[in-house]
C-alpha cells in the first residue's frame, strides 16, 4: 500500500501556520517595545549628527576653511596649555571636519572637563565649549540611558535581538517580498479605508529599502551586547608603565616627528597625554587598515627618554579585535565622514518612522475593528504597545530625569 501524501489543504494550512507564527513574532518584536525601540532609535539617530548640532550651537567650533598648512600640533598645545591655566590636558583631536575647529579636553582640578576650541591654521584659541555638550547628551542618552555603562548598555543593546526577529519574521510576512522595491505606495483619498493600506505599503516599501540598515544595526548591536555579558576584546591601543608629563611646543613636534619616523603610513588624528595611569604620550590616527577608530593605529612614546615604547597597527590585530573596532564605525556610519553620516542619519530616520508606522497598522486595524472614533488613533497605538509600554515610558522618563545631573558632573 502507498504512504498516503498530505492533501492540499492540509499542506496549506501546514505554511498558514507557519507564517502565523512569523506573523506573531513580527507583531510582538514591532509592538511590545515600540516605544522604548522608538525612543533609541531617535537618540542614535540624533547622535549620528550630533557633533553638527555642535557646531550649530556653539560659534567657537566654526571655523573658515584657508588655504594654507594647518598648524603644528606643537603650536596647537602651546595655546591650548595658555588658555588651560591649572587645567591639565588630556587629549588634543584634530578637526572633524574642515569647517570645524581643532578641540581640546582638559581638566580641572576638581576633575571636572571643558573643551578648548582652536583654529587649525593658526592655533589660535576660539573659545571653551562644555565638556557635556550634545554629541555626549545623545550618546549616553542612546548608549546607556545616562545610566551607567555596566547597567544601561545591556538594556539597550538587548533590543538588538527583537530588532533581528522583526528582520528575519518579515520575510515571511511580506509574501513574495522582492517584488515590492520599486511598488512605490499611493493614497487614494477615495477609497475607504486607504490611509491603513497607504501606510502599510510605505512601511513595506520603506522596510525593504532599508533591509541592509536593519541587519547592520542589529548585528552591531547584538556585538555590544556580547561585548558587555563578557565577549570583550582585549584592548588594542598600546600601553606601557610609562610616568607621563605635559608636552608642547618644539617638544611635541619631535614627538610626531619621531611617531612618523617609526611608522610613516600613520595619519594623526589626536594626541592624548594620560595622567594619574600608566602609559606614555599617545599619537594615534588611521594608517591602512579599513574599518578601526583612531585608537587601532598608534604609537606610544616615552616623554622622559623620548624613545617608542609600542607601535600598534590596525592591520595586526586580532580577528576578535578587528570585530571590536568596526563596530562603532559601521554602527554610526563615522567610517567614511560626514557623507556616510549623513547617510546613517537618514536611514536611522527611516528606521525610527518603520517602528512608529508599525504600531500605526496595527491602531488603525484594532480601531476598525473596534469602532473606535478617527481621534483615538493614539489611544489605540497605547493600548496595542501591550504592558511593556509602562516599563519603556519608565526607562525614558528616568533617562530625562537624570540630563541635569549629567550637566552638572
Amino acid at each position: 500500500m502507498k504512504p498516503q501524501l498530505p492533501s492540499g489543504n492540509v499542506r496549506k494550512r501546514t505554511r498558514n501556520s507557519g507564517r502565523s507564527l512569523w506573523w506573531r513574532i513580527h507583531q510582538w518584536a514591532g509592538l511590545q517595545i515600540s516605544l522604548f525601540l522608538i525612543f533609541i532609535l531617535a537618540t542614535g539617530t540624533l547622535a549620528t549628527v550630533s557633533p553638527e548640532i555642535d557646531w550649530l550651537i556653539h560659534p567657537a567650533i566654526r571655523v573658515a576653511v584657508e588655504d594654507r598648512p594647518l598648524a603644528s600640533w606643537g603650536v596647537l598645545a602651546t595655546h591650548a596649555k595658555d588658555e588651560a591655566g591649572d587645567a591639565l590636558i588630556e587629549s588634543i583631536s584634530a578637526p572633524r571636519e574642515p569647517w570645524f575647529a581643532a578641540e581640546v579636553i582638559a581638566r580641572q582640578p576638581d576633575g571636572s572637563r571643558f573643551r578648548i576650541q582652536l583654529n587649525p591654521w593658526t592655533g589660535e584659541v576660539q573659545g571653551r565649549t562644555p565638556w557635556f555638550n550634545a554629541q555626549r547628551l545623545f550618546r549616553e542618552m542612546h548608549r546607556n540611558l545616562m545610566l551607567a555603562p555596566a547597567i544601561g548598555v545591556p538594556i539597550v543593546t538587548s533590543l538588538s535581538i527583537p530588532l533581528l526577529l522583526a528582520l528575519i519574521s518579515s520575510f515571511w510576512v511580506y509574501k513574495k517580498w522582492w517584488r515590492g522595491f520599486f511598488t512605490f505606495p499611493r493614497l487614494n483619498r477615495a477609497r475607504r479605508n486607504d490611509s491603513r493600506r497607504f501606510t502599510g505599503a510605505l512601511h513595506r516599501f520603506a522596510g525593504l529599502w532599508s533591509l541592509w540598515f536593519v541587519a547592520l544595526i542589529g548585528i552591531t548591536g547584538t556585538w555590544y551586547f556580547i561585548e558587555k555579558m563578557g565577549g570583550e576584546a582585549p584592548a588594542s591601543n598600546p600601553a606601557a608603565a610609562i610616568a607621563s608629563t605635559q608636552l608642547a611646543g618644539p617638544q611635541l613636534d619631535a614627538m610626531i616627528a619621531l611617531a612618523h619616523k617609526r611608522f610613516p603610513e600613520l595619519q594623526v588624528k589626536g594626541i592624548a597625554f594620560p595622567h594619574g595611569k600608566s602609559g606614555g604620550v599617545l599619537i594615534e590616527g588611521q594608517a591602512h587598515a579599513l574599518l578601526v577608530r583612531d585608537r587601532a593605529n598608534g604609537v606610544l612614546i616615552d616623554p622622559i627618554t623620548r624613545k617608542v615604547a609600542a607601535i600598534v597597527r590596525g592591520e595586526n590585530l586580532s580577528v576578535h579585535q578587528r570585530i571590536a573596532e568596526a563596530a562603532d564605525p559601521l554602527h554610526f556610519g563615522t567610517w567614511g565622514g560626514f557623507t556616510t553620516r549623513l547617510i546613517w542619519f537618514a536611514f536611522g530616520a527611516i528606521l525610527t518612522a518603520l517602528s512608529v508606522t508599525g504600531v500605526m497598522i496595527y491602531a488603525m486595524r484594532m480601531r476598525q475593528q473596534e469602532k473606535l472614533p478617527r481621534m483615538r488613533l493614539v489611544q489605540a497605538m497605547w493600548k496595542g504597545m501591550g504592558p511593556a509600554r509602562w516599563v519603556a515610558l519608565l526607562l525614558i522618563v528616568m533617562t530625562i530625569a537624570l540630563i541635569p545631573s549629567k550637566m552638572t558632573a
